[in-house]
């Protein structure tokens, strides 16, 4: 009985890295997290490995490369009863050594379906599913990342996020279209603009939809993870030299456990009951350092731009 009465939140990417410290955290919280893999045997592994409690937590198949796969999750989430109390999009993938690109099953560039159609499905369809929760904050949070903005230092890196005026997906995102912008492809500005797409969309949500529903839609840049699995694809010796990079000489390292931490308090938190807001913790993560709402780039301040990907990624994926 005690179990039913926990809150629950779903967070996609669980099984590893910022994804499962949150999951770790929450479930010190007194939540029950449902764990939205692609890998079930490890993400039960590392769920055990982090001693989450098994009353504390469930796991569920996604891929969000598919939209099929993010259909069958949903399903799934609802053959199971339980009410959605929050959503967590942590999960994403970056692939920036790539020559060409990938695509979805439905034909889509995978970075660009993963991190932003996928997860753009899954929050349209959820958010009836938190529409009907009781309790007394419902919250949806999608990570963001500094490389976002070209006017922080990381963002300033070429190439730069860029969405353009949106010709790729206006005109279908399939084959030969593998850039948002409609541009030749580009593994590292794909990742970077879908991140713009998950800002975007945030304020979106909470431009449509939080005044008649109460729902809290944020988005958060907890630090640098530098030794997170989302480097898994780089070079070896970046994935070596960037953490001490980032420990040594920028100051914005931030360890896994900290930056689940900080997703947990944006979910569970009072002081985080604040619809639209991106929260960041800064480059330099001195001892006790505050999070603050941040200015996100220009881009992605866009409402006109929010509007109109909003519009022609509902229009991709067949959503009224």
């Amino acid at each position: 009985m005690q179990q039913e009465q926990k809150l629950t939140v779903a967070i996609t990417g669980a099984s590893s890295g910022v994804g499962l410290h949150a999951a770790k955290a929450l479930a010190a919280k007194g939540w029950h997290v449902v764990m939205a893999c692609r890998n079930l045997e490890k993400a039960e592994k590392a769920a055990r490995d982090k001693g989450i409690p098994q009353d504390s937590y469930s796991i569920i198949h996604i891929d969000l490369g598919s939209l099929d796969s993010v259909k069958g999750f949903i399903n799934s989430f609802r053959a199971s009863g339980r009410s959605l109390d929050a959503l967590v999009c942590n999960a994403a993938i970056y692939m920036p050594l790539l020559k060409e690109p990938l695509r979805s099953p439905e034909g889509y560039e995978l970075s660009v379906a993963t991190n932003h159609l996928g997860h753009f499905l899954l929050c349209n369809i959820m958010l009836e599913d938190m529409k009907r929760s009781s309790a007394p904050s419902r919250r949806m949070v999608i990570l963001g990342t500094v490389t976002h903005n070209p006017k922080e230092l990381a963002g300033k890196i070429p190439p730069r996020a860029d969405l353009g005026d949106l010709e790729g997906l206006e005109e279908g995102f399939l084959d030969p279209h593998s850039m948002i912008d409609g541009k030749q492809f580009e593994p590292v500005k794909a990742y970077k603009d879908s991140k713009v797409c998950n800002i975007l969309t945030m304020r979106e949500l909470h431009r449509r939809y939080h005044e008649s529903t109460g729902i809290v839609f944020s988005s958060l840049y907890p630090g640098c993870v530098a030794d997170t699995p989302l480097f898994r694809n780089h070079y070896p010796l970046f994935q070596k030299l960037f953490p001490l990079f980032q420990k040594n000489i920028t100051g914005g390292y931030v360890s896994e456990d900290l930056a689940g931490e900080r997703v947990a308090a944006v979910v569970a938190d009072p002081e985080y009951d604040q619809s639209g807001t991106y929260w960041s913790w800064g480059n330099r993560q001195k001892k006790g350092r505050k999070s603050f709402a941040q200015k996100v780039s220009p881009e992605a301040s866009d409402n006109d731009k929010g509007k109109r990907l909003w519009d022609l990624s509902a229009q991709l994926l067949g959503l009224a």
